[in-house]
């Protein structure tokens, strides 16, 4: 169970065990909306969950599940305060005990469908009737039960059409058995289908079986994202140094992790130094650097020193659970398509019901003799071969194997609205400063006649400035390993630079309006301050004693992967456009480094908002590319919002699509896989309404005066399990899709 509250609701996520196809989970989606006090239900049939919206002072949780237990199929809240991987660990358990019983069931079921052939040749009733009884009353008792719940609340579902066709089997059977002698003595020759009902429950169950199967297998990126947790942590408590299980843990807790070993939950280094391999969770294949006082995340490995951390988050606060929690929400989550098959399965059952008994009467009325028997075989053959468990099917798993793909990749989609969205963009907006380029200036050039002196003597002024264009001076110095002074009588002037005294010498950093008020004229430097202006770069000035003797050349240095991103963008057949706060001269110096034919510049956060609408306003489906902060209202008017985030901040929770490793090339990686997931969804639903719309005819026997063909009830279901595989082993292959 997870929940979250807003001003006006609380959105809970309740696990649903035994829904088997489409109408199974909208009739629990039906019975949740018109529970009093919810404001809106989904139910995914693939992950078994409903994600409930719900006013906590009109309505409990208790309440909801019973809701949900009325319909027939079971729920039930886990215990308060569970950490999202708590919840996936239960999930999990619930799908193999699931999957057991399924195994179970159709072992035996099988077992006992080979003996009812041997003892069908020649026929022994009471034998067959013995066997068929504890299959339908053990193996079979979910179909019954839950079409009897169904009947209550005047719905039908899959399991409606099972215990329909395979009671009404045999029913036929049990009073040819009783009545055999006055049959006979009628001319009719009297005939059992116990056989007939132990397949169809057999094949009935593989199907379940498989599917069971199917939704383990889609689970995995879940599965694999808490596998990265180690289980203990080495915490320092009044100075002894204990192993304890990873929920002990609680924020301000020291702990001291090895070179090879896993961190065990977020925190910040308190000593030592290492490199850290966080590519399981932003795929980023280079160890980052960690010292005192920089930030770690959980389930990170941890390369070659020995770290001590102090605790900041634990449980479902840290990054790990945000992250399982936002792919749980997303592959509980419906896309738009997903409307078509809610409709269709919220009428198929009882259409199907209602051809089933026209089949009946015309067999019974026109067919062959015995007319009853060719009757109760058609009829029969289309309850079963009707199943809409691959309509249900089609969608869910697609969204939920290509969300849990994303994942891997470290591209977080927040559902499949989001998918199905993406898969339609025709224009892509990046923002500049963060996501086109690295978002902090560095020094790209010096103009001087001692560029190594020049920059020591600006940097030893600037260590004490808080300016981005200062932090980079001083660490392009550092980089050079340059010996920096201790400057004296400094002074930060805001807008125009910083002076003080370094070496006994006068020094000026800054900019022209600087030079100005101190009287400096800039001298032979004024052309190369030019020359770096128009190729987008910032000129520093740096004067000493009255005299300008360097011009230090700043730029935000493009990300790299944006000018692939882009041409990869553009091959899809996707305009991009950038948008900026800075001035137009720089902002186009950048777009044409990267291939970006289209910009806005001088742009405040309301500007970017208005181009969004303006694009919009063109008939464009439009993705905004943004931080998930600074670029907030755009991201939210876009049809898609992308943020580049690290992992580490509040990006996770912004836009509709959140690329971890913060890579420009995430961007066509994740349009590619909406557009392949959106192919998938299309085919699942073609594939599915296909097997209907032809099988029930067949069924039926539509074939049969032309041909003389006609399907069997067993044959029937073995299509139907056959169905629901084709459309999950085809989603299944969006886990190995290379974008």
């Amino acid at each position: 169970m997870t929940a979250t509250s807003t001003s006006r609701s609380t959105e809970l996520s309740i696990p649903v065990q035994g829904m088997t196809c489409a109408a199974c989970s909208a009739r629990v989606q039906r019975a949740l909306e018109r529970t009093p006090g919810v404001s809106g239900a989904s139910v995914n049939l693939m992950t078994g969950s409903a994600t409930v919206a719900y006013d906590p002072a009109s309505i409990t949780p208790e309440r909801l599940v019973e809701a949900i237990r009325e319909t027939g199929y079971g729920a039930d809240l886990p215990g308060a305060g569970a950490s999202p991987e708590d919840l996936a660990e239960a999930e999990e358990t619930a799908r193999d005990r699931e999957r057991r019983e399924f195994r179970l069931k159709f072992g035996v079921a099988l077992m006992a469908a080979l003996l009812s052939m041997a003892l069908s040749m020649p026929p022994r009733p009471w034998l067959l009737l013995g066997l068929t009884v504890p299959v339908m009353g053990w193996a079979g008792r979910h179909f019954y039960t839950r079409a009897w719940a169904a009947f209550r609340h005047r719905s039908a579902d899959m399991n409606t059409l099972i215990a329909v066709g395979t009671g009404a089997a045999f029913g036929y059977s049990l009073f040819v058995t009783i009545g055999g002698d006055w049959l006979a003595a009628r001319g009719i020759q009297p005939h059992v289908y116990y056989e007939v009902v132990i397949w169809i429950i057999t094949l009935v169950l593989l199907g379940n079986l498989l599917e069971a199967r199917a939704r383990s297998r889609a689970a995995a990126a879940i599965r694999r994202l808490i596998e990265l947790r180690p289980l203990m942590a080495r915490v320092l408590r009044d100075g002894t140094e204990t192993e304890i299980p990873l929920g002990q843990l609680r924020p301000g807790d020291e702990v001291l992790v090895l070179p090879g070993e896993k961190i065990p939950t977020d925190g910040v280094v308190v000593d030592g130094t290492s490199h850290v391999d966080e590519s399981m969770l932003t795929g980023e294949p280079t160890p980052v650097r960690k010292a005192a006082g920089d930030q770690v995340i959980g389930a990170t490995l941890n390369r070659n020193g020995a770290l001590r951390l102090r605790v900041e988050r634990i449980g479902g606060d840290t990054v790990l659970s945000r992250i399982i929690r936002l792919v749980q929400r997303a592959q509980g989550s419906k896309a738009p398509i997903q409307r078509l098959a809610d409709r269709v399965a919220a009428v198929f059952v009882p259409v199907v019901m209602a051809i089933a008994a026209v089949t009946f009467v015309v067999w019974l009325l026109l067919g062959p003799e015995p007319s009853y028997l060719h009757a109760l075989v058609s009829g029969v053959t289309v309850l079963i071969i009707a199943c809409p468990c691959a309509m249900g099917l089609a969608v869910p798993t697609a969204v939920m194997v290509a969300t849990g793909r994303g994942a891997e990749l470290g591209i977080l989609i927040k559902g499949g609205e989001a998918l199905e969205r993406s898969s339609r963009l025709d224009t892509v907006v990046f923002d500049k400063t963060g996501t086109v380029t690295e978002g902090g200036p560095t020094v790209r050039r010096i103009a001087s006649e001692d560029e190594a002196e020049a920059l020591r003597l600006a940097a030893s002024l600037e260590r004490h400035s808080e300016h981005p264009l200062g932090e980079a001076i001083v660490a392009a110095a550092s980089a050079r390993g340059l010996a920096l002074a201790e400057p004296r009588q400094f002074e930060s002037l805001t807008g125009r630079g910083v002076t003080g005294i370094v070496d006994g010498r006068r020094v000026a950093v800054g900019n022209r309006t600087l030079l100005a008020e101190l009287a400096i004229a800039p001298g032979g430097f004024t052309a190369d301050a030019e020359t770096f202006a128009a190729e987008a770069h910032t000129p520093v000035f740096v004067a000493v004693n009255g005299a300008v003797v360097a011009v230090i050349a700043m730029a935000d240095a493009v990300r790299p992967g944006a000018t692939e991103a882009v041409e990869a963008i553009a091959r899809m057949g996707l305009e991009s456009v950038m948008l900026t706060g800075d001035d137009t001269r720089t902002a186009e110096a950048v777009a044409r480094d990267v291939g970006i034919d289209r910009v806005a510049a001088n742009l405040l956060p309301e500007g970017k908002l208005e181009e969004v609408r303006r694009l919009q306003s063109e008939g464009r489906v439009v993705a905004m590319v943004g931080d998930g902060i600074n670029d907030a209202p755009a991201l939210a008017q876009a049809d898609v919002g992308i943020a580049m985030g690290t992992g580490t901040d509040v990006a996770i929770e912004a836009g509709d699509i959140t690329l971890m490793r913060g890579d420009p090339l995430g961007v066509p990686r994740a349009i590619a896989l909406a557009r392949r997931t959106m192919r998938v969804m299309r085919q699942n639903l073609f594939w599915a309404f296909v097997y209907n719309v032809v099988g029930i005819p067949i069924a039926a026997g539509a074939l049969y005066p032309a041909f003389g063909l006609r399907l069997t009830p067993a044959f029937a279901a073995a299509a139907m399990a056959v169905s629901s595989l084709s459309v999950v082993t085809n989603s299944l292959r969006l886990r190995a899709a290379r974008v």
